[in-house]
């Protein structure tokens, strides 16, 4: 199960190497190892330019039916069932490629894997700014037939704050479909606020910094509002300097509704077994408390009742969730 995983971050290395071959290479990658080096960052703003410089080999919609197949498949090949993934289309306006467009494509790639089931969020990408984001939700609307199911916020949350997307937001509710927001992942708690009182999310991506308020930690308990908490992405990019200083188990303690992801495990050299590894060897979590999780995850996904029921079902049913 992942909620919180974006196409674009997950394209495996092989795939990207070919894209990037495409279009005439890059002198900064000479060769694989190159590139994987290329992910690697100080600071969550240089995370930031890594994803902007790796968009630049995105350029026509086949580009996203081919990288969509490879998640795919590399996704199935870890056994994962689920997923809810984001793509961003305001990063591919400037090209000509509109929301429909790419969702088609995508939805071609992935149908090229049956053995994993997967929905799309659009992305509005705050840093485009809430016009532009206007823009992705109306052409949203118009792909749901591509299995876009809701609107999401990622992007640089330590300089754009999520008050000025409210009417965007509103709008995507009164449409049906449904909202997350990247808040407090390199912002402070005033971020988680807005995305709960501006925008009316039904889950907030990372949240990291709620750990910075204690009001704001009692309300999430007692609210139940779903985190897309994603441990590995956080130390990768510097907004958590160690793995042991993350708060998850803090928040889990606390009765906060948690879920596990990967965020951008290609930029990031993770994998969700590996995020569960880390939870039970290095941050005190129990076999149990991890099924927990699974099983939250399930729950706090946007499938119906009875899709949820089933995963749950077969995730509980499986030989290896009886022996751990």
């Amino acid at each position: 199960m992942e909620l919180h995983l974006h196409l674009e971050g997950a394209i495996p290395y092989e795939t990207l190497w070919e894209l990037i071959r495409k279009y005439g290479g890059d002198p900064s990658v000479p060769n694989m190892e190159a590139l994987r080096k290329r992910f690697r960052y100080q600071d969550f703003p240089q995370f930031i330019e890594t994803w902007i410089w790796k968009n630049q080999f995105l350029r026509e919609y086949e580009d996203f039916t081919f990288f969509a197949e490879g998640v795919a498949r590399d996704l199935a090949d870890q056994n994962i069932r689920y997923v809810e993934a984001f793509f961003s289309p305001p990063d591919l306006f400037r090209l000509g490629l509109d929301t429909p467009g790419l969702a088609q494509a995508i939805r071609a790639g992935l149908a090229r894997v049956p053995e994993i089931e997967i929905n799309l969020i659009a992305d509005v990408v705050r840093d485009w700014g809430p016009e532009l984001a206007e823009r992705t939700l109306s052409e949203a609307l118009e792909a749901r037939e591509y299995g876009v199911i809701g609107l999401g916020m990622g992007g640089s949350d330590y300089k754009f704050p999520p008050e000025p997307f409210e009417k965007v937001y509103a709008r995507a509710r009164r449409y049906g479909l449904h909202v997350t927001a990247h808040a407090g992942e390199a912002s402070g708690p005033e971020s988680i606020w807005g995305a709960i009182r501006a925008l009316q999310v039904e889950r907030i991506g990372h949240g990291l910094h709620a750990k910075d308020d204690k009001d704001l930690l009692d309300y999430l308990a007692k609210t139940q509002i779903p985190l897309e908490i994603c441990p590995l992405s956080n130390v990768c990019t510097g907004v958590v300097k160690t793995i042991e200083e993350h708060p998850v188990h803090s928040f889990f303690e606390h009765g906060l509704f948690i879920t596990i992801n990967t965020d951008d495990p290609k930029m990031f050299g993770n994998s969700l077994a590996e995020e569960y590894q880390v939870l039970e060897d290095r941050l005190g979590f129990s076999r149990q408390e991890i099924k927990t999780l699974i099983l939250q995850g399930i729950s706090a996904s946007w499938l119906s009742p009875e899709r949820k029921q089933d995963l749950s079902e077969e995730f509980c049913g499986h030989p290896a969730w009886q022996e751990a």
